[in-house]
């Protein structure tokens, strides 16, 4: 009789502390539905708004008037996270219940936003030597610095849309100053971001010189650092990248947004928010351009595993600028990232499988790391 082999354990973390979080739950609850259950053995870990984890006792996923379906969040127990254990291996105790313990083989992050995509986790999961997917803490905390990405960027000679990075003491000793040289280098309209949130949270476009104060108020209210971009006439071009030493692109795809941009709420809360043009309609050779700016990027910035590399096209003179890459890009079921894969042939699921395994590669290059120098 053959014996059956152990299925791995996987642990989908999700919610967060961020504007994301609710983002998170609808893309956990997508992931949660195409793991292969032949294969894992899959426990859903919530994190709460306030940074408490909570294992969850079953994966129950239940409507939602916003993003059709979430991954519930029960708050039960009180759970500590130990990774002494067993080498390796995630271990999480209730400490109101003894005889109740999880133990995660790979950590599979369905977080966006701050404290999960940052490199805050990737950190932590670093230090316990866990597995995980997604990439590591160098590639996930310069994808989400747009400020420091640009600059990386423009370095590795990929364009970048001009804009001005400034932190909160700055606006408020010199914001009269700051909003002139500002509207003097780029013109109106700009967009106003925080430097660190994704999902085009705290976002807001400028089209008169009088509304730009209250947008950088708005902005800050999301991050400690904001970015003034000059507005483009532009079409939204996608990427999807995967891999680590040797990733590969997919192709094109393009945002059409119903809304004046491609705002929160046209991503996630209005159905008719955008449409998705797969494969987008892009003259071959530019399209080739494209995706190896994708790739080139991709390294530059240091990720792995995976990641979403959105473009502007301008509409006027074909030129493409590299806007932004997103290291945990949204995993809903009508999400760009997978959306992409499966138009390049790789379904849903066996996309999750070769993150997984990814996870694991890469894991096992990071064991045959020396840390005592004194061994020969």
């Amino acid at each position: 009789m053959q014996r059956q082999t152990a299925k791995t354990k996987i642990g989908i973390l999700y919610g967060g502390r961020s504007g994301e979080h609710n983002v998170s739950l609808c893309s956990a609850a997508s992931v949660v539905s195409a793991l292969d259950r032949n294969k894992y053995d899959v426990t859903a870990i919530g994190i709460d708004r306030d940074g408490r984890w909570y294992v969850q006792d079953k994966s129950q996923i239940i409507p939602d008037k916003d993003f059709g379906k979430i991954l519930a969040m029960k708050k039960r127990g009180k759970w500590l996270v130990n990774h002494f254990e067993q080498k390796n291996k995630l271990h999480l105790y209730n400490i109101e219940n003894r005889g109740e313990e999880v133990v995660i083989d790979i950590v599979f992050p369905v977080l966006h936003g701050t404290f999960g995509e940052d490199g805050t986790l990737q950190g932590l999961l670093e230090l316990a030597m866990v597995p995980y997917v997604g990439a590591d803490v160098t590639g996930s905390a310069i994808g989400m610095d747009k400020d420091v990405a640009k600059r990386l960027l423009h370095e590795a000679g990929i364009p970048v849309v001009p804009s001005v990075t400034l932190n909160k003491q700055q606006w408020q000793n010199n914001s009269g100053h700051i909003m002139q040289a500002a509207l003097d280098k780029l013109g109106l309209p700009v967009f106003v971001k925080p430097v660190c949130t994704g999902s085009s949270v705290g976002v807001k476009k400028v089209k008169e010189k009088g509304e730009l104060s209250a947008a950088v108020d708005f902005a800050f209210q999301f991050d400690t650092r904001i970015m003034i971009e000059k507005g483009i006439e532009c079409r939204e071009i996608e990427c999807a990248v995967l891999g680590n030493e040797n990733p590969v692109a997919s192709i094109l795809g393009e945002v059409i947004p119903s809304h004046e941009f491609y705002s929160y709420e046209a991503k996630y809360i209005d159905p008719q928010g955008a449409a998705l043009k797969i494969p987008a309609e892009i003259e071959p050779s530019l399209a080739d351009s494209i995706r190896k700016a994708a790739v080139r990027g991709y390294v530059a910035l240091g990720c792995s595993s995976m990641a979403r590399v959105d473009f502007f096209l301008d509409k006027k003179t074909n030129e493409f600028y590299l806007n932004e890459i997103n290291t945990l890009p949204g995993f809903t079921s009508i999400s760009m990232y997978p959306k992409l894969w499966e138009a390049s042939g790789i379904k849903y699921s066996d996309l999750l499988d070769k993150l997984i395994q990814l996870a694991v590669d890469r894991h096992k290059k990071k064991l045959e790391i020396k840390t005592d120098c004194t061994e020969v």
